[in-house]
């Protein structure tokens, strides 16, 4: 019996003894300069994907289909991460290689039946992209960022009959599926929204034939650009095609991670317009961890592992707080330098695990764990307490389901706060908001009261290293139904305030 898991395992091509080697499941697992002074009780315990029923959270596994990243160094590096979906690109070129002149077409399945079949038995959910184009078909479109889109009669057909094929060999393992990634990325001028639009429809109602109950995609907006969306939504609305699509995503690199949620807003109301039922999901983003020229977007800052983990974790938790679906770019880096000729031209190093110019996992980085930490939390058991804000006035009268905090500080604070669902008692995020992420972890105290509060031993938690610590009841006023946490370090990364119930603890 006791060979029986092992023997699993080589059958279904995992390596457990490779992985870990490089995967550090210790208590100090991330160590930083960060000076809490409050004893440390314990680590927020890593969940695997397998663990958790559902999440906010999207993992990118982004470029498998320009051989930029390789499946096989980082697959065992998935399901301890915590997250269950998975966001790839389908590679219609890398699949048909040879013209087709007429139906069906000739596919290479090989190398995605590997990957999907491999991500599904270990029960992750792919999240399958359609593009790109395909080269060997006249006005087939390109094979890269800010490639155009497919627009002759016989590429279109082509097209078809790719995604037709596609979702006929997978709708037993994917159930979720986008159309076209970044259309208007940089500069492009080759996409107009009107054709982003229709081959948007035409791949909807195409998947939607084959498999009815998929959910779809649509848009994949490259930088928020309110007119071409615009745009993009009123052709689907006037076509009455809107109700083949369940999300529209947009991708938002902005060098502070919260500067943007009023130009997302001013995204949904132009959704609103058309088709408030459908959401607004965030498809694509993630920091890198060093700074560089020809690395893809955000390179120009100084950034290291440190501010990486900051930007992603504030990116998922800003998510979260505004009730959006959080993706982060990537499991690896990524090495662009194998296409050439691109927007990008080096290794993009955003990803969770460090690679090379070989494509081989070298090791997780600061990011990976913290983001361990951060799904590890907030899985579908918290719920968002909604109407949230800060009051001035803590002796002002507030109903008894009416939950207010005051951040006992003027300075700019991120604040979001949960409950869960069965035991009712609390978690709130908070973090320095004001500027870029820094590689300094210099605090400053604040006191945190919250009306109605509901925490019967609340605890502070630092997301980036996963430190648990002990708040002493010297630290805590209870008065009346506002409970005040005084002297709490707050810091440009998430921390939380939480009943010590809602988490799993290795304690020390």
């Amino acid at each position: 019996m006791k060979l029986f898991p092992l023997f699993f395992f080589v059958l279904l091509g995992f390596t457990p003894s490779v992985i870990a080697q490089k995967l550090d499941t210790s208590p100090d697992r991330v160590k930083t300069d960060l000076a809490i002074p409050l004893k440390r009780i314990g680590t927020i315990q890593p969940r695997n994907a397998t663990d958790i029923k559902s999440s906010n959270w999207i993992i990118g596994l982004e470029t498998l289909d320009r051989d930029m990243t390789d499946y096989e160094q980082y697959k065992e590096y998935l399901v301890p991460l915590g997250i269950k979906r998975l966001r790839m690109q389908a590679g219609w070129a890398k699949t048909e290689k040879v013209k087709a002149e007429g139906s069906p077409g000739q596919y290479d399945w090989a190398w995605l039946d590997k990957i999907i079949n491999d991500a599904t038995a270990r029960g992750l959910e792919p999240w399958l992209q359609t593009s790109y184009g395909n080269p060997i078909y006249p006005g087939g479109g390109g094979i890269n960022l800010s490639a155009g889109i497919p627009t002759s009669p016989e590429a279109l057909k082509a097209w078809d009959r790719w995604v037709e094929a596609l979702v006929n060999r997978y709708k037993g393992k994917v159930k979720e599926w986008e159309v076209w990634n970044e259309p208007n990325f940089g500069d492009n001028e080759i996409n107009k929204p009107e054709d982003v639009a229709d081959l948007n429809i035409r791949t909807a109602e195409t998947i939607k034939r084959i498999q009815p109950e998929a959910k779809i995609s649509g848009l994949s907006m490259g930088h928020i650009d309110l007119q071409w969306a615009d745009t993009f939504f009123k052709r689907i609305h006037e076509k009455g095609k809107m109700h083949l699509f369940d999300n529209m995503t947009y991708h938002d690199y902005v060098y502070n991670p919260d500067s943007n949620y009023d130009r997302v807003a001013d995204l949904r109301r132009v959704l609103d317009k058309y088709a408030p039922q459908v959401k607004l999901r965030q498809g694509e983003n993630g920091s890198p961890s060093f700074s560089g020229g020809g690395r893809g977007a955000l390179g120009d800052y100084d950034w290291s592992e440190l501010s990486q983990a900051k930007w992603n974790t504030r990116r998922m938790l800003g998510d979260l707080g505004h009730d959006i679906e959080s993706s982060i770019l990537g499991i690896i880096d990524m090495n662009y330098a194998v296409m050439g000729g691109g927007p990008i031209r080096r290794l993009n190093v955003k990803g969770l695990i460090e690679s090379d110019s070989t494509k081989r996992a070298v090791r997780p980085k600061i990011v990976y764990y913290a983001m361990q930490n951060v799904a590890s939390v907030f899985d579908d058991q918290l719920v968002r307490i909604k109407n949230l804000h800060d009051t001035h006035n803590l002796n002002a009268k507030v109903s008894p389901n009416e939950v207010k905090y005051n951040k006992g500080t003027d300075r700019s604070l991120a604040v979001y706060g949960y409950e869960h669902r069965e035991s009712k008692k609390q978690l709130f995020t908070l973090w320095v908001d004001e500027a870029i992420p820094t590689n300094s972890n210099q605090t400053r105290t604040i006191n945190f009261s919250v009306v109605n509060g509901a925490f019967d031993k609340p605890v502070y938690v630092d997301i980036i290293t996963g430190g648990v610590y002990e708040i002493p009841e010297n630290q805590i006023v209870r008065k009346g139904s506002t409970i005040t946490f005084r002297n709490i370090p707050v810091y440009d990364a998430p921390v939380l305030i939480a009943d010590q119930s809602i988490l799993k603890i290795k304690k020390i």
